[in-house]
């Protein structure tokens, strides 16, 4: 049994449970939407994007639909314990949130194209939830994975923080973090294009209204 938190809070690294060495399960193969491979190494030119933005069952979706991406996945990013389950990441004794790995096509479509579906797609400035989902696993987060997409991640967070305020929305609280130091553990495979297989699945994707300007434009230019 684990000790569920009531009040959504960060566990410390010496808090979180202990996890394990290896997964406890095998992925499929392939993508049951788009047909690609789940795991890398991918074919080269293909870069990869991390977003959390609320339960990863919607998310994927929301991503896999978008034109240039090859293959998403969804699993744990951004805590502390090694290769949890979806039991141990709920508990909230992981640090971990519940993540996309978006896997592009960057002559097809471009980062800041990804980071615009991922504004658009939830609601950035509610700390430790997404609608009816609380908890730290549904806080919103980029994890970049070079120099270039941290300056647009942190480039369209200015922006989308301009036309947010001007409509009436509070700040933005999403965690922009390097993915190097927060490894993505893929989750278990029934949740792998979870909409796909359950069509009338719970969603919990819901964004603001607010449509995101595309662009890297310094905040104030």
């Amino acid at each position: 049994m684990f000790l569920y938190r009531r009040t959504p809070e960060m566990p410390a690294p010496e808090q979180a449970l202990k996890g394990r060495p290896e997964p406890e399960f095998t992925l499929p193969d392939r993508h049951t939407v788009l047909g690609t491979p789940l795991l890398g190494p991918y074919p080269e030119g293909l870069e990869v994007a991390d977003f959390g933005l609320g339960c990863f069952w919607g998310a994927e979706r929301v991503f896999w639909q978008t034109p240039g991406v090859w293959t998403t996945l969804v699993g744990y990013q951004g805590g502390s314990t090694p290769h949890p389950s979806y039991e141990e990441v709920c508990s909230g004794l992981t640090g971990h949130t519940e993540a996309v790995r978006v896997v592009y096509d960057p002559s097809e479509v471009s980062y800041e194209t990804l980071l615009k579906v991922f504004w658009e797609s939830h609601d950035p400035t509610q700390g430790y939830r997404q609608g009816n989902d609380v908890g730290t696993q549904y806080r919103s987060a980029v994890y970049t994975h070079s120099p270039a997409q941290a300056a647009a991640a942190e480039a369209s967070r200015d922006a989308y923080q301009r036309v947010l305020t001007s409509a009436g929305h509070g700040t933005i609280t999403t965690e922009l973090l390097p993915a190097e130091d927060r490894p993505f553990y893929p989750a278990e495979p029934y949740h792998q294009q979870y909409l796909d297989k359950n069509p009338a699945g719970y969603c919990g994707i819901g964004g603001t209204g607010v449509s995101c300007p595309i662009g890297v434009a310094p905040a104030g230019d």
